[in-house]
């Protein structure tokens, strides 16, 4: 096809990260290099899954050429995609809505009309495979070039490259977490602070890491249907053997997905939690205030010894997905818009398989578009996982600088009553009683 008869959607889905203004800018720079017209679509997939064409915008290299500064989407976004839910053996599952007339037939004929030849996506594991299914119904008419994104890093991308706005989230996490384990010490109290990813630990991690935080847990590190009792422990513990150091402050980084790996009996019925029945008819936790559950639960076990802990309860992570990307990600994204134009153009090597849709990844330093079906888990039709390694190095690195009961903390006779005075137990068999599982 020629230069000319060449026109870009861009699209926007799922939730904020930092970063996205620079795909954006980057596609719409490299296409109206290339002689090609460039439309931005509001709201992601939200009108077009109506068959709805006016909420888009045309796109030129002035309005863009400094958008990479900016977080947030200049497009918006949505979490619409082109699923319907159905009632199969009595729960609700989401399909491909494939009917005429239906979501992907409404979308593509949306795009058609709108002359786009070529549409490239922004989004995480919901709108890649929306952008998957696009790909297959238009049939060759229109080529999809998929940008992944997402703070919480958990997909598995070649190279173990990161997912842009990753980074740059960690970043801004890092610093609060700072500041408050100054404040911690100042005024002699404990925060715990949950940070966001459901899925996997690698935003609250790498923050717990980079800031130097007492302690960070992740989900990763647990069994499915974990006590809550076990968590309490591990908190508790922390505090017992920070207090024993000579202090009576800290930081516990908690990731969300912990909650998913607690034994659902435990939370059932506790005030502003939500839980609902996945496909395959197992409790999910939907809503769980994490970091008040722990507060409370650590404050009473100490209460019960006559002892009295400060503990404030935070959770972070809606306030950095649109944060102002750091230049890691400025640069990152640039290349990956910037390859999501040449994979369109057909400019860059193709794998079988990628021809009229792919994935626009970084690979080695080299675009690498890679067929959608390369990343994507074929019994759910989403996005592989990539989950925090506590095997590798890097983990068990992290683990060397926490604050947190060892083995050898039982070893040690002298410490072992040091601690369990610092508990208010004075009885160190008790204290073992009560703690030793924790190391095995």
């Amino acid at each position: 096809m020629a230069n000319q008869q060449r026109k870009v959607g861009i699209l926007v889905g799922g939730g904020p990260a930092p970063g996205i203004n620079g795909v954006i800018g980057a596609v719409t720079i490299g296409g109206r290099k290339r002689g090609w017209e460039v439309i931005g679509i509001y709201d992601g997939l939200k009108g077009l899954v109506q068959g709805d064409t006016s909420q888009v915008v045309e796109l030129d290299i002035p309005q863009v050429s400094r958008l990479h500064f900016l977080g947030g989407s200049h497009l918006r976004t949505s979490r619409e995609n082109v699923l319907k839910e159905v009632e199969e053996e009595g729960r609700k599952q989401k399909v491909p809505d494939r009917d005429e007339g239906g979501k992907l037939d409404q979308t593509i004929k949306a795009l058609q009309s709108l002359g786009v030849t070529d549409l490239v996506t922004i989004g995480g594991d919901d709108t890649a495979f929306s952008a998957s299914l696009i790909c297959e119904w238009a049939k060759g008419t229109i080529k999809v070039a998929h940008v992944p994104k997402t703070i919480d890093n958990d997909l598995d991308l070649p190279d173990n490259m990161p997912t842009f706005g990753f980074h740059t989230a960690r970043h801004e996490i890092a610093l609060v977490v700072r500041n408050l384990m100054e404040d911690a010490r100042t005024t002699g109290r404990w925060y715990f602070i949950v940070v966001m990813g459901r899925k996997a630990g690698h935003l609250a991690l790498g923050a717990g890491k980079a800031a130097g935080a007492t302690l960070t847990i992740i989900g990763e590190e647990l069994g499915d249907d974990t006590p809550l009792e076990e968590l309490v422990k591990i908190l508790e513990g922390t505090i017992i053997k920070r207090k024993a150091m000579g202090r009576n402050d800290g930081v516990a980084v908690i990731a969300e997905g912990v909650a998913y790996k607690l034994r659902a009996s435990d939370l059932e019925g506790r005030p502003g939690v939500k839980i609902e029945l996945d496909p395959a008819g197992h409790p999910r936790l939907a809503e769980v205030p994490l970091a008040r559950i722990f507060k409370e639960e650590v404050r009473e076990a100490f209460k019960k010894r006559g002892q009295k802990v400060t503990i404030v309860d935070i959770t972070l992570g809606y306030e950095f997905r649109c944060a102002p990307p750091i230049p890691f990600d400025q640069e990152y994204v640039r290349d990956l818009g910037a390859g999501a134009v040449r994979y369109l153009a057909g400019e860059i090597e193709t794998p079988a398989g990628a021809e009229n849709g792919a994935l626009i990844c970084l690979q080695g330093g080299r675009i690498t578009p890679l067929p959608f079906t390369e990343l994507m888990d074929p019994e759910t039709g989403r996005m592989r996982v990539r989950l925090v390694n506590t095997q590798a190095d890097t983990y068990r690195i992290a683990r060397e600088y926490m604050i947190r009961l060892e083995k050898a903390d039982f070893e040690d006779e002298s410490w072992l009553q040091r601690l369990a005075e610092a508990a208010g137990m004075y009885d160190v068999n008790a204290f073992r009683a009560r703690f030793a599982s924790l190391v095995g």
